[in-house]
């Protein structure tokens, strides 16, 4: 096995609709905000994790590829193989990486190590600029609450205030791909990324959080985007084996 390249795949990613990605707070604040966002501690804005991005596309390509009810509700990994081996179980393996042990060695040797490196998502200066200003900030607070289903208003207790990246902000995304013996992996990420747009990235996506959109792809600065959007994530050829 010999590593022949590493690609460079990047793109800006768009929120379509507000996004949460809870980053703690151990300071109490009166009238603050109950869920804040993660930001980076120096310049105050917010970002989107490398681990949020992987741990939600190697999810949704887990559902895809039918390897969920291997797990036992973990990660797939290479004892896994063991119920459920087929090139997308592998294909996954590659690009994420699993938790060798004693009696996987030699199928983790055979897989190789993990192809992607996910990097964290700074928020886009330009657009900040030029849609936000300088002082502007590019959160908002987002109050929800509970009803009563009989009386028809807000349950007791029930409001709360959610901190979001606000829709339309965008980040610069940048995932690394190495590439051993000439193989071909890429269209397996872009599946994982089209199936990111498909469903949502950070919390409250079933309420409308975090719906996303990729913009202008490229890998090793030659245009992606066209090919991405050719990805149909549901059609046979990306259908389990």
């Amino acid at each position: 096995m010999q590593l022949t390249q590493i690609k460079q795949i990047t793109g800006t990613l768009a929120l379509k609709t507000g996004l949460h990605i809870g980053g703690g707070d151990s300071e109490m604040r009166i009238g603050g905000i109950d869920n804040p966002i993660i930001k980076d501690p120096v310049s105050g804005l917010p970002y989107i994790p490398g681990s949020s991005l992987k741990g939600k596309i190697r999810s949704l390509l887990e559902w895809r590829f039918g390897l969920v009810t291997a797990t036992d509700g973990k990660p797939f990994s290479f004892q896994h193989l063991k119920a459920i081996d087929s090139p997308q179980a592998r294909d996954l393996l590659k690009l994420f990486g699993g938790a060798p042990g004693s009696e996987t060695g030699a199928i983790a040797n055979e897989i190789g190590p993990t192809r992607l490196a996910f990097w964290d998502c700074p928020l886009n200066m330009q657009w900040k600029q030029g849609e936000l200003g300088e002082h502007t900030s590019a959160t908002e607070a987002k109050t929800e609450n509970s009803i009563d289903r009989i009386k028809g208003v807000a349950a007791n207790g029930a409001i709360r205030q959610t901190e979001r990246v606000v829709a339309g902000a965008q980040f610069n995304f940048r995932l690394s791909l190495k590439v051993h013996d000439e193989e071909n992996l890429l269209d397996r990420v872009l599946t994982g990324l089209k199936l990111l747009e498909c469903d949502s990235l950070g919390g409250s996506g079933s309420r409308g959080y975090g719906k996303i959109k990729f913009l202008d792809l490229q890998v090793d600065g030659e245009p992606l985007q066209a090919n991405f959007e050719q990805i149909q994530p549901f059609s046979n050829a990306t259908r389990v084996a």
